[in-house]
């Protein structure tokens, strides 16, 4: 037997997660010595035995974090140093040591099924009790001011743990051991139920009475882990109807929260990726095709559209909610029992501004709009949306990227450190590099009022806090200048006197799926989206692109331009699109006939005038043109109601066709253009003819995909690496239609998975461009 002293650095998601504990067992099954600790590089772990037991130490740790730590993550393994055996006799969890940051913190993670049957086993000493948590579940992201991951670096700092508590804590074999949000009744957080004041409201029980006013038809602001919600009885119409008219959400869909996968079964019809996603620990909202019994069930909650967002109890809060809703049972068996209960729970925010995170906030900004505030005292530290998902051509696509997914670090193949980048104007994030990492903030919305604008900032500043790095070398931004996302870009540069790179908004979509695929050299892209400004000024929205890798681009195709009567007035109003659709395929007379009581005839005048009407080639605002044009939306709350209404038009697309003269590439300018005025006039006949919105819905459907895959055979070579992104393919028909065409052309396609195909992705983009540029000027 030869006997060896052995030094490991292990890295990847490993604080925060149950590692060291996970660790700790598997020396003790090996019969190793030694001793494991948290630092700012990870874990580090010094093991002492037997030296055939030592080289199999990595394989048994792999297996063991992945049956028994589901939060954990191990990216390497590396032997640091050999040395003789020393003679040690235990192996110890030691404590944090600091230094500077180059590890993660981990997303927020739903309520494990442990802790969930503690909760709901009478007698147990967690008995409905609404912090309870342990290594494998609960807030981290959320509460976490600084790293290394310790409680005194969180907002449970002031919540001194009882004797039982710190006896789990401190217990290497307890589900517990050094679980940092750790409490119970005796020491922990409490709930209580208040008004819009401030003033508690007189109850027994703060859960039991909240569920009793929701059932009543009140609105009830539930303080969850990143945020507030606001929460109605999906199956009670009036209240989900005066939830809209309070929150100013028009028309825009609702989230249904159930107790578990089997109760939202009963309203999506999921398939088995959709099911993971329902049970992960990220918990989602994910879209799912409604059930029969659902379209009789929730009025006023996604109404006119053939998917529902539904996701499963992910807090302590939560499961007591719909435990007081099911009659208070006794045994944890109705954990897994199908229930019809259903919660509206939506972002508890007035509409276009950030989510509530603080109880003196949700007093002051739901006032008017919540009946009652069911909260507590464990601060939230960063803010923390809902995470959205929909299963697009087989794989799970990122919507929103926020709470269970954020802080997640994107890997690339360089050096990203010292860049950073502001993102887009709508769906904004920020996004920070570290090492060969890049960090995107959690979802922050549209930057359109100071309280976002500032919420922009502070989550990039907060970022920098918790990864203990910053921009030293570049700071990106989008090409318009006029955007909040810019002008801090612009504020940040000139503090720190930092390179300040503009970055085409197209370009960064295609460079965010070439960095996340690890893509280097020159890539092509088609980026299809509502609109980003172009080099020449103008709006674009469906680009094809010859990606560089110094940082450049070329413009190699788009769709045909439209006017865009009134600028972003004609995003509001699809009529308008509509009409100038009308305008581009001589179809006047449709336009006039089909909206009499619209001023048709005044908005073909201005679409007419290029002195007072730009053009736009966006993807987005001809789905709004046809979307009009099928009798399905004229105006829309929401920037992509008009599109998700003509999608739903086309339900499984079984019948989809197109003729191969509805659109043609054309050269113009040296561009290839694809001219769809045949296209647009076949379908303004369509509906003079009576045909359904469903027969518009696949006929345009079809051909656009058609369309856009000649668009990609005109402007790629044979066999190109082609990155697909933008909004556009979010939509399922599309996204899998069009990849598919173009992998039979013998293009290698990527679409996003790990970041959304929309602008939530733009800052990570804006990040890469930056590299290339810094890389193209030491060259």
């Amino acid at each position: 037997m030869t006997m060896e002293r052995r030094t490991y650095r292990i890295t990847g998601l490993v604080q925060g997660v149950g590692f060291r504990p996970t660790l700790w067992r598997v020396a003790h099954a090996l019969k190793l010595t030694g001793e494991v600790w948290n630092d700012a590089e990870g874990v580090g772990t010094i093991l002492e035995g037997d030296v055939d037991v030592l080289d199999r130490f990595e394989e048994e740790l792999r297996k063991t974090v992945r049956d028994e730590a589901p939060l954990a993550r191990i990216d390497s393994v590396e032997l640091v140093q050999t040395n003789p055996a020393l003679g040690s006799t235990d192996f110890v969890i030691t404590a944090s040591r600091q230094g500077t940051a180059h590890t993660m913190v981990t997303p927020d993670a739903a309520t494990c099924r442990a802790c969930a049957i503690e909760m709901f086993t009478p007698g147990n000493r967690r008995w409905r009790y609404a912090f309870t948590n342990c290594t494998h579940c609960g807030p981290r992201f959320t509460i976490t001011r600084s790293i290394p991951y310790d409680r005194p670096m969180t907002s449970m700092a002031s919540f001194a743990m009882c004797s039982d508590c710190r006896h789990e804590y401190d217990d290497p074999a307890d589900r517990r051991f050094h679980a940092q949000p750790n409490a119970c009744p005796v020491c922990g957080p409490q709930l209580r139920l208040i008004d819009t004041k401030g003033s508690l409201i007189d109850c027994n029980d703060p859960v039991v009475a909240a569920a009793k006013m929701i059932k009543e038809g009140k609105i009830v602001a539930v303080k969850g882990l990143g945020g507030f919600h606001l929460a109605v009885d999906a199956h009670n119409a009036n209240a989900v109807f005066r939830l809209r008219q309070r929150k100013a959400r028009e028309a825009k869909p609702l989230a249904v929260m159930t107790t578990n996968a089997a109760s939202a079964r009963l309203w999506g019809d999921f398939n088995d990726i959709e099911i993971e996603l329902l049970n992960s620990p990220a918990r989602p909202i994910v879209l799912a095709r409604k059930t029969e019994r659902c379209r009789n069930a929730f009025i006023h909650v996604a109404d006119d559209l053939n998917e529902i967002g539904l996701m499963t109890a992910y807090t302590p809060v939560h499961l007591l909610l719909f435990h007081a809703l099911a009659g208070l049972p006794s045994d944890p068996r109705w954990l897994d029992a199908a229930s019809e209960d259903a919660l509206v729970m939506t972002s508890a925010n007035p509409s276009g501004e950030p989510l509530v995170i603080h109880t003196k906030e949700a007093c002051e900004r739901l006032n008017g709009i919540a009946d009652a505030i069911l909260t507590h005292d464990r601060e939230i530290v960063c803010r923390c949306d809902d995470s959205v998902v929909r299963v697009v051509d087989g794989a799970a696509r990122l919507v929103r990227r926020a709470r269970g997914y954020t802080p997640l670090a994107v890997k690339t193949h360089c050096d990203m450190t010292g860049i950073a980048a502001t993102g887009a104007s709508l769906k904004a994030t920020a996004a920070l590099g570290r090492g060969q990492e890049v960090f995107v903030t959690a979802h922050i919305g549209d930057t359109k009022n100071v309280a976002s604008c500032n919420a922009l900032k502070d989550a990039l500043l907060h970022f920098e806090d918790i990864l203990e790095t910053h921009p030293t070398q570049a700071v990106a931004c989008d090409l318009h200048p006029d955007f909040y996302a810019s002008r801090l870009a612009r504020e940040i540069a000139a503090e720190r006197k930092i390179a300040l790179f503009e970055v085409q908004h197209h370009h960064a979509h295609t460079m965010a799926v070439a960095f996340e695929y690890g893509l280097e050299g020159d890539v092509y892209g088609l980026s299809l989206d509502g609109v980003g400004l172009g080099t020449d000024g103008r709006a674009w929205g469906c680009e094809a692109l010859f990606c560089q890798s110094n940082g450049t681009f070329e413009r190699l195709g788009h769709l045909q331009n439209l006017p865009l009567p009134g600028g972003d007035a004609a995003a509001r109003e699809p009529w308008r699109m509509a009409v100038a659709a009308a305008l581009t395929a001589e179809c006047r007379r449709a336009a006039i006939a089909l909206w009499p009581q619209r001023p048709v005839a005044a908005m073909l005048s201005l679409a007419s005038n290029p002195r007072l009407t730009s053009t736009t080639s966006s993807a987005g605002r001809l789905f709004d043109a046809v979307s009009a044009i099928a009798g399905l939306c004229d105006e829309q709350s929401d920037e992509a109601q008009a599109a998700m209404l003509l999608e739903a038009a086309g339900g499984d697309f079984a019948d989809a066709s197109y003729e191969e003269d509805d659109f043609v590439v054309t050269q113009e300018s040296g561009l290839n253009v694809l001219q769809v005025t045949a296209l647009l006039q076949r379908l303004f006949a369509m509906r003079l003819e009576g045909r359904t919105p469903q027969a518009i819905s696949m006929r345009f459907h079809a051909a656009f995909s058609a369309g856009m895959a000649k668009l990609a055979a005109e402007c790629f070579p044979a066999g190109a690496t082609v990155c697909l992104s933008g909004g556009t393919f979010l939509n399922r028909f599309v996204a899998a239609d069009l990849s598919r065409r173009l992998r039979q052309m013998g293009y290698r396609t990527y679409l996003p998975s790990l970041l959304p195909p929309g602008d939530g992705a733009i800052s990570f983009g804006q990040c890469a461009v930056a590299r290339q540029r810094l890389d193209a000027a030491t060259h």
